[in-house]
């Protein structure tokens, strides 16, 4: 494994928290938000699932160790957590992780994955959202053509909402497909999230949407401490301490772990324009 992981240090932070903890500090010290992401997804053994769970106490007690020096923010897949083996095993597993995101202060954002847990991953976070209110968010994927509808489910009960393009293979009955129209609908539920939501994330490396946002919050007069721009670590760098000199939040998503090769080798087998994205986006700044 080790010359692969070599090929995906661009991306991966590290294969383990603690090496990538000062890459992290680094990121935030040079004055950009950040949100640790365990790597790994769809566990089917109960084993696993609970050391997963015990594996993201670890991660936050370890950012509030570092008293203010890294952001207390993580992500999180709830299928880790064992959602496909038994969904009241999951909302245990996960009560206990946010009740020590609150007790330290931390963000936990529920990671969104393929529209076969699309409903239980909003589900799940609409019966632990009354009592963590403000140490939980979810996600939202803009190519999903139910979306419109879960937006206006967030902005209702004024949850934060990290909003992004969408990275799974889905069928056309439930995903668009062009990019053309995946840009319109984000684009559509951006301007809502802004003027409506509750400090919503942008998580785009697409310069029409960035440049689309800058000119809507401009226009509309929202300000810049209502919402975040989100990136993912190892791309497009410069943009993104541009932005945060320029006056806007900009968070960087770092990912860390040994089950870095599955989750990055799946996305570039599911959507063409995942490959694309990657080539291109290596050689922005």
């Amino acid at each position: 494994m080790k010359l692969p992981f070599f090929l995906a240090r661009k991306f991966v932070a590290a294969e383990t928290l603690e090496a990538a903890l000062p890459v992290v500090e680094s990121i935030n010290a040079n004055g950009l938000r950040t949100t640790f992401d365990k790597l790994g997804e769809y566990v089917s053994d109960r084993g696993v699932a609970t050391s997963a769970k015990e594996e993201y106490i670890t991660l936050i007690r370890t950012l509030d160790a570092a008293e203010g020096r890294i952001d207390r923010n993580i992500s999180i897949k709830l299928s880790m957590l064992g959602q496909k083996i038994d969904e009241a095993f999951c909302v245990d597993n996960l009560h206990e992780v946010l009740t020590v995101a609150k007790e330290t202060g931390t963000f936990v954002r529920l990671d969104m994955e393929g529209t076969d847990i699309t409903e239980s991953t909003l589900t799940i976070f609409e019966r632990v959202y009354p009592e963590y209110r403000d140490h939980v968010g979810v996600v939202l994927q803009a190519y999903l053509k139910r979306t419109r509808e879960d937006i206006d489910r967030m902005c209702e009960l004024q949850a934060r909402v990290r909003l992004c393009k969408g990275a799974y293979s889905e069928p056309e009955a439930l995903a668009w497909q062009d990019m053309s129209t995946i840009r319109d609908r984000f684009l559509e539920y951006m301007e809502v999230l802004v003027s409506k939501g509750r400090f919503p994330g942008i998580a785009t490396h697409d310069d029409i949407l960035i440049d689309a946002t800058r000119k809507y919050v401009a226009e509309n007069g929202v300000s810049t401490d209502r919402f975040e721009f989100q990136m993912l670590y190892g791309l497009r760098s410069e943009t993104q301490e541009s932005l945060a000199k320029e006056g806007f939040g900009m968070r960087v998503y770092v990912p860390f772990g040994d089950q870095w090769f599955p989750y990055y080798s799946r996305r570039l087998r599911e959507r063409k324009e995942n490959v694309w994205f990657i080539l291109s986006t290596m050689f922005k700044r």
